[in-house]
């Protein structure tokens, strides 16, 4: 006999006498925890399935040790940041080992009942209308804004110019790439810092393209958005 338990937020596939490690749990060592929330339970050729989980199914089980798993480094870099952070991590996890399990009063889905037919109903005697007054027609709706790209995946282009171009009407990478690097330099003249604008028209016509791969390649190339 086997079962599928969902245990700390993990299914597991079990049986009886086996050792599972999972995240950590606040019984102590050498005392019995039992899990509810079985989804699956198989003897043999029979199987039952819960909806989710199977009505009176438990999977018992003891609690071995308390332990650590092994490192894992996360390592974060910024390119062109000098920002580089490595820190390691160990999963606190739980040992514990099935000791039993409990298939009584498991129950499959009853069946759908056929809806009864409704009886027909008799309609009750029409009463002259009153004349209808015409209702004044609502305002149609205006159209939708036409949702933008995110500009700033243009190398360059950062939250306040992205912000600056939507507002002139330049909000997706098809509006850009169709616009001239002088005419883009004009528009972002407001806003502080030195920008070279030479490549963003291309840039926005390979992220419309969806040329994503060679986009950031060349990307790695550039500096500001200059090549």
């Amino acid at each position: 006999m086997y079962a599928i338990v969902e245990i700390a937020g993990q299914q597991f596939k079990v049986a009886k006498d086996q050792k599972v490690f999972v995240h950590r749990l606040a019984t102590e060592e050498g005392k019995k925890v039992s899990f509810d929330n079985v989804l699956l339970i198989g003897d043999g050729d029979k199987v039952t399935i819960g909806a989710p989980a199977i009505d009176g199914a438990q999977v018992g089980a003891k609690v071995i040790k308390h332990l650590k798993g092994d490192k894992v480094i996360v390592f974060k870099k910024k390119r062109r940041k000098g920002y580089r952070v490595k820190n390691g991590h160990r999963q606190s996890l739980t040992e514990i080992v099935i000791e039993n399990i409990t298939a009584s009063g498991a129950k499959k889905a009853a069946p759908k009942k056929e809806a009864k037919k409704a009886e027909p109903k008799v309609a009750a005697p029409v009463k002259e209308a009153a004349p209808k007054v015409e209702a004044k027609k609502a305002p149609a709706k205006k159209a939708a804004a036409k949702k933008g790209d995110d500009l700033k995946k243009i190398e360059g282009i950062g939250p306040k110019i992205a912000q600056t171009l939507t507002d002139a009407g330049i909000a997706t990478f098809a509006e850009l790439a169709k616009t001239d690097a002088a005419k883009i330099s004009e528009i972002i003249a407001g806003v502080r810092g030195n920008h070279v604008t030479d490549t963003w028209p291309k840039q926005a016509e390979m992220a419309a393209a969806g040329e994503w791969d060679a986009l950031k390649k060349w990307q790695d190339e550039l500096d500001g958005g200059k090549a």
